[in-house]
Order: structure tokens, then sequence, then C-alpha cells
């Protein structure tokens, strides 16, 4: 009797039935549950957020020094009201707003940009309505520029002063 009690001479029967692990299957229930909110998560971020932010983008207001460095310009001599911007992602675009005494904008594009076009000649087609003299400019062997192009669009307000908005990027 004693073997029979110690299970010694019983002859093998079925397995017992394994016990069912309800932590994993928790897990796996659990796992579409997680992910759905963490979609829900993400486009709430999404439209919660400025695209500004999500694609990387910076307006900045900088130094009109480092703008016009950029293109290997400086700013005039007697520029006013001057402001300039950066706005950088993938491509870098420096902005400079500012007005000039008209007589010296000849000889300031001059110094700046000898390999400039003539108002009027190749080059400046591509002027907005209302400007008095602009060009695009490959800047890729100008000493001093990081820019691959500059923008120059001059504006005469009146007699004696000239508005100038240049730009200088690497699009």
């Amino acid at each position: 009797m004693a073997n029979e009690r110690s299970g010694a001479g019983v002859p093998p029967g079925p397995e017992p039935r394994g016990r069912t692990r309800w932590g994993v299957v928790a897990a796996i229930l659990a796992l579409p549950v997680l992910l759905v909110v963490g979609l829900l998560v993400l486009v709430a971020v999404w439209v919660l957020t400025d695209d500004e932010e999500l694609d990387g983008t910076r307006i900045e207001k900088v130094p009109c020094a480092e703008a016009l460095a950029f293109g290997g310009a400086e700013l005039p001599t007697g520029a006013q009201d001057a402001e300039c911007t950066r706005e950088s992602w993938l491509d870098t675009n420096y902005q400079a707003d500012f007005r000039m005494p008209r007589a010296g904008v000849d000889a300031w594009l001059t110094d700046a940009y000898p390999e400039a076009p003539e108002p009027g000649g190749p080059g400046t087609e591509a002027c907005a309505q209302g400007s008095d003299y602009c060009f695009q400019l490959d800047v890729t062997e100008h000493p001093g520029a990081d820019a691959y192009y500059v923008n120059v669009n001059v504006t005469y307000v009146n007699a004696e002063t000239a508005r100038v908005r240049y730009s200088a990027f690497t699009t």
C-alpha cells in the first residue's frame, strides 16, 4: 500500500492539463488598446502643435550683419530701419529689409557684387512689379558667402531713399 500512495507502480495516465497563464493573455489583449491610445496621443499632439514646430522650421530675428554676411555682403553705410530674419531647417534663408540713401545703392552693390547684372540686363527679368532694380546671383564662388544664391530687390522710395529687400539662401 505504501507503493500505491507514493505513485510507485501506478501506470502512467494522461498528463494533467496545464494552467492558463493569465498574465500572457492580459498582455496580448492589452497590446491593441495601447496601440490605439498611442495613436490618439500622436494625433492630439499633431493637432495641438503649431505646424512650424512640426517641420522644424524656425524664423528668428538676427543681426543684419549676420544676414548680409551669409550672402557675402555688408550692411551699407547709412542703412536705416533694418530688420533681418533667418529661417532654417533643411535649408537656410536670411532676409533683410532696410532703407538706405538712394545715391549709395550703386556703389554698395558694385562693392558687394561686382558680377551683378546691370539694371535692365539679363538676370533682372524676374523683378516684382514696382521694383526699380533687382537680380538673383549665384554666390557659391563669392568670397565669404555661405549662401548659394542672393536676391536683391531695390525700390526707390523718393529722391533720397531706396528700400532694399535682400535674401541669401541655400536652396
